[in-house]
């Protein structure tokens, strides 16, 4: 009783379970083997050895009952599933005993017919083995495991369905991105693929299924998995962020993991609400997630993702030739919570994303330093970074777009950015930055859009970096004079009935 209250102890021996169920399913197949050859006088084997074998089949058969009876207080699995299997590994256990008993020279004699009950509960417990067998697989991976590869003219012969194809709830590519349905052609083939395996009808592990959308929405044992509108906020990011190590790290360590694409999805489609009933085409397409569903037509230069990306093809950046990406430095940034993705199918070239690190500070900027041929995008906005950043940042000479937006940086990071010989996108709204640091840009000879809405910059700044940087664009966004006066014409705007008057 003690060992049933302490969870801790009976989450630690149920987890034996899978070690200790092969003693009982070697040890019967072996005494069973050797009994058919024994009997075909194909082999000599002595009755003792026989009888070892099944007493250590009948230890291991209870102590497997009793490991897995732990593991399954852990919940997550169907309920029928499990009694059926529960019942199925006693009755190994019991057949095991008795054809120990009915083999021993200790017990045999003092027991009336016990020779007769021996080869019957050795074919018993033989068949329950197969039995629990196949529903342990059914529990641990899936209903219909064992059985679900069973090639023709077999499936044929047993009333089974045809076999699915290979790799059916694989991720697909897509040819119409935009018009695609974000949920059930973009999201759930995700889910599906690397998520439903263990949250499903037969298999809720944290009593969590993702394979209906009701339930999706319900989440598990500790609430829901999504906060609508809040990516970063939601369990369901948060634990593919994980370092893989991490027990609470998902998918498992062992099973095909979410790529970096796919995670930039799932956090993408959260924050714009989460919608199970619209179009790609109907929800706000950010320049952070424009690769990831670009990806998704399965080739970069296809007519979706042409239709999703805004950058340029002729800009010369794209075409750069550089060396693959080290494996460590990018496994160091996301290990700091960043989105690491290559911009394009078989690409070397990298975004860096921090939208799920707001906490992001000056001194993580250093990771990012060994990938400063790679990183052509990258977004550090609603960061703790400050100027101190613009070091490191100033490095990556390859960059094209950067955003700086709500962070607290000035006219000393600009200074250090205009060298930047590809940089054409700036974001720097709502920042320190004023009409000294944004002169300084003249000297960028690639930029074409920057974005100084809310930060210290005036008209007067604006007009001076226009002229002299003309096919510039440049956002500063509405002030309050203009405001005041859109307000006022309102006012002052004759009214639909009294122009019906006239």
């Amino acid at each position: 009783m003690i060992l049933l209250q302490a969870s801790d102890w009976a989450a630690f021996i149920g987890r034996f379970h899978p070690v200790l169920v092969h003693l009982p399913i070697g040890f019967l197949i072996l005494a069973g083997l050797l009994e058919i050859g024994r009997l075909a006088n194909k082999i000599e084997v002595k009755e003792s050895t026989i009888t070892f074998i099944l007493f250590w089949s009948a230890i291991g058969a209870t102590l497997s009952c009793i490991a897995g009876y732990l593991l399954s207080l852990g919940g997550g699995y169907e309920a029928s599933l499990l009694e059926q299997h529960k019942w199925q590994g006693i009755w190994v256990a019991v057949a095991a005993w008795v054809a120990w008993v009915a083999k021993s020279d200790i017990l045999s004699g003092k027991i009336p017919f016990a020779n007769l009950l021996y080869l019957p509960a050795l074919a018993v417990g033989a068949i329950f083995t197969m039995l629990a067998g196949h529903q342990g697989g059914s529990l641990t991976h899936g209903e219909g495991y064992l059985t679900q590869e069973t090639p023709e003219p077999f499936r044929g012969w047993l009333g089974m369905e045809p076999k699915q194809e290979k790799g059916s709830d694989e991720i697909k590519p897509i040819d119409d991105v935009n018009n695609a349905m974000v949920f059930q052609d973009v999201v759930n083939p995700i889910l599906k693929a690397r998520c439903v395996q263990c949250h499903n009808a037969n298999k809720s592990k944290g009593d969590l299924r993702m394979d209906q959308i009701e339930l999706l929405k319900k989440g598990g044992e500790n609430g829901p998995i999504f906060v609508v509108g809040k990516g970063e906020e939601s369990e369901l990011i948060k634990r593919c962020l994980l370092p893989l190590e991490d027990e609470n790290h998902m998918p498992p360590k062992g099973k095909t993991q979410l790529s970096d694409h796919q995670v930039a999805i799932l956090s993408w489609w959260i924050d714009q609400g989460a919608p199970f009933d619209k179009k790609v085409a109907e929800l706000k397409t950010t320049e952070a997630i424009k690769p990831a569903l670009a990806a998704l037509s399965g080739s970069s230069s296809s007519a979706g993702s042409s239709a999703l990306t805004t950058t340029s093809t002729e800009s010369p950046v794209l075409s750069l030739k550089v060396p693959v990406p080290d494996a460590k430095a990018v496994e160091a940034l996301k290990k700091a919570g960043l989105l690491v993705m290559p911009i394009a199918n078989q690409s070397n070239l990298l975004e860096v994303n921090a939208v799920n690190v707001n906490s992001l500070t000056d001194a993580q900027i250093a990771l990012l330093e060994p990938l400063k041929e790679q990183i052509i995008w990258l977004k550090l906005g609603d960061t703790k970074i400050s100027d101190q950043a613009a070091t490191t940042v100033a490095k990556l000479k390859n960059l094209q777009k950067l955003h700086l937006e709500n962070t607290a940086i000035t006219d000393a990071t600009v200074r250090q950015l205009k060298s930047l010989p590809y940089l054409e996108y700036l974001n720097l709204v709502n920042t320190q930055v004023t009409d000294t640091g944004i002169k300084e840009l003249s000297a960028a000879k690639s930029l074409r859009s920057l974005h100084v809405w809310q930060s210290k910059v005036t008209e007067t700044g604006v007009a001076a970096l226009k002229q002299a940087k003309p096919d510039a664009e440049v956002t500063l966004g509405i002030n309050e004079q203009q405001i005041a006066e859109f307000i006022k014409a309102g006012e002052t705007a004759p009214k639909p009935e009294e122009t019906k008057k006239k």
